[in-house]
């Protein structure tokens, strides 16, 4: 039997939901301390992420491809610009949408803010050898297509 804690259930410890959830808890303290030595949130990392990957975007379509309420998208916005990390100019094809670019600064804290979220990977499946990972990912890829449709 695996370990999961003193304090676990017994009737719990053998719960894929359970399990999950504090897997992911514990993943979300690992990540939010991976961007918070960036001094950078999960938002903003997904915002260069998606910029570094797709090109400029205008800020709704990030929002939407981040997963990101519209009102927060701005505020990240606005702290990157701020950062020298993007830089937001008008649309010339639609002067209503304003378009996201990535500057270099901005694109060289994407590549670190990958190589980080790498280790957190490394730090959070330590004890699965290479092909349990990616038949993890395989599996919770699936879970989360299937309820996501859904």
């Amino acid at each position: 039997m695996y370990s999961t804690g003193p304090l676990s259930p017994a009737g719990l410890r053998t719960t894929p939901s359970w399990l999950l959830n504090q897997t992911a808890s514990h993943a979300g303290r690992l990540v939010s301390e991976g961007f918070a030595a960036h001094d950078l949130r999960g938002y903003h990392a997904r915002l260069l992420a998606a910029l570094a990957e797709d090109g400029p975007s205008s800020q709704a379509d990030l929002g939407r491809r981040c997963g990101i309420d519209r009102s927060d998208v701005v505020a990240a916005i606005n702290d990157l610009v701020g950062r020298g990390f993007v830089v937001r100019a008008p649309d010339p094809a639609d002067r209503r949408r304003n378009v996201i670019n990535l500057t270099d600064a901005g694109a060289d804290e994407a590549r670190r803010l990958s190589k980080t979220v790498d280790r957190v990977q490394d730090k959070l499946l330590a004890p699965l050898s290479a092909a349990e990972r990616a038949q993890l990912t395989r599996l919770l890829t699936r879970l989360l297509d299937h309820h996501s449709r859904h």
